[in-house]
């Protein structure tokens, strides 16, 4: 009988255990982070190409 308890006792502890959801909720967001920019690869490489420009324009009608 008290091997039953102790049985008991430790899958509750698993069931409660909850040291993994930090790691779970980070890869989670890391997933979701990539498909976004697999997604939108073109919209964002045409805008870093547009500010990219705008300084180059910039440092170029400062510095002659």
């Amino acid at each position: 009988m008290k091997k039953e308890k102790t049985k008991q006792n430790v899958c509750l502890a698993l069931l409660q255990d909850d040291s993994g959801v930090g790691v779970v909720e980070v890869v989670l967001i890391l997933v979701v982070i990539v498909a976004l920019v697999i997604i939108f690869r073109d919209q964002i490489t045409g805008l870093i190409n547009r500010i990219f420009g705008g300084i180059s324009s910039g440092v170029d009608t400062l510095m002659p």
